[in-house]
């Protein structure tokens, strides 16, 4: 494959054809395999240094985090990839709330922060109990507005003011963050079903991913195994799926069997499902950006249209 090179669209395979078919319409049946025969995964641009956190904005962009380069870039099917924001403190985990203000998780800033619509940038979570965060990782958002992070620290450990690697929960409207799981070695992905109803977390430190139910106040209770891997992010289908990166993307069943793996040509960091009707896996792999067009819809976001 032929590429523009870093930020760009892949030459010819990226026009009307392919992005075409990665935001085709159609419902699939409920007893189609999850990866259709044939779909392949396609690299949408490459040249950065470590892609992580995509998040689809509801509208028509995938935006994702390039950490080193402490960037924020958007992708679109018309445009393709350019900088929406370059942020000091850097940038891994995204998600977008109800009204479409866009959370950031920074990692060499040590905190949790808000891009609002117009552009301003608002504190969520910088300390716990008045100690620095370690390195807020990635984060979701529940149907009330609540925002899950976890808070592990990777590279140098210099400085940490935490007694551990732990799950917080900032409740809604906002307020000082509630630490909700302090069990884990390095607790990294985490996602939640869009009923509000389960929390999922990758230990990538302790190589499982569980399950918990999600309480009224927004506590934990009835940890299990979701898959027997730890990852560094995760995704969630209607179908109750969870998705583990690597260089192959698995999905797990509820009951814990492989039931789809994606191959790729760079190890996964992150994933999401986008596209006007979701059915579309962003993957954000190292140097690059890709997409694979699935037979499954999201089953994360609260506050998709359904």
């Amino acid at each position: 494959m032929r590429g523009y090179g870093r930020g760009g669209m892949l030459a010819g395979l990226f026009g009307v054809g392919v992005c075409g078919m990665l935001f085709a319409g159609g419902a699939a049946s409920a007893d189609a395999p999850i990866v259709p025969p044939g779909a392949r995964v396609e690299k949408l641009a490459g040249g950065f240094r470590f892609t992580e956190g995509p998040a689809w904005d509801r509208k028509e962009a995938v935006y994702f985090s390039d950490i080193p380069n402490r960037t924020i870039h958007r992708w679109t099917k018309k445009g393709g990839v350019g900088v929406f924001r370059k942020l000091p403190g850097s940038c891994n985990g995204l998600r977008f709330d109800r009204d479409g203000n866009l959370y950031v998780c920074q990692p060499t800033g040590r905190r949790l922060i808000r891009i609002t619509t117009d552009g301003r940038i608002e504190v969520v979570a910088d300390r716990y109990k008045g100690k620095r965060l370690n390195s807020p990782n990635d984060l979701w958002i529940d149907p009330r507005g609540g925002i899950y992070f976890t808070d592990p620290r990777y590279g140098s450990m210099e400085g940490l003011e935490q007694d551990g690697f732990h799950v917080y929960y900032v409740p809604p409207g906002g307020g000082a963050p509630r630490r909700v799981i302090d069990d884990l070695k390095k607790p990294n992905g985490v996602i939640g079903s869009a009923d509000g109803k389960k929390l999922y977390v990758a230990d990538h430190g302790g190589d499982t991913t569980y399950v918990y139910d999600i309480t009224a106040d927004g506590t934990l209770r009835n940890r299990r195994v979701a898959a027997p891997v730890g990852s560094d992010g995760l995704a969630l289908d209607e179908r109750g799926n969870i998705y583990v990166t690597g260089r192959t993307i698995r999905a797990y069943s509820p009951n814990g069997k492989v039931v789809a793996e994606i191959p790729l040509p760079e190890v996964a960091a992150n994933m999401t499902f986008g596209g006007p009707d979701t059915r579309t896996l962003f993957i954000t792999a190292r140097t690059g950006f890709y997409a694979i067009r699935l037979n499954v819809r999201d089953g994360s976001d609260p506050f998709a249209a359904r």
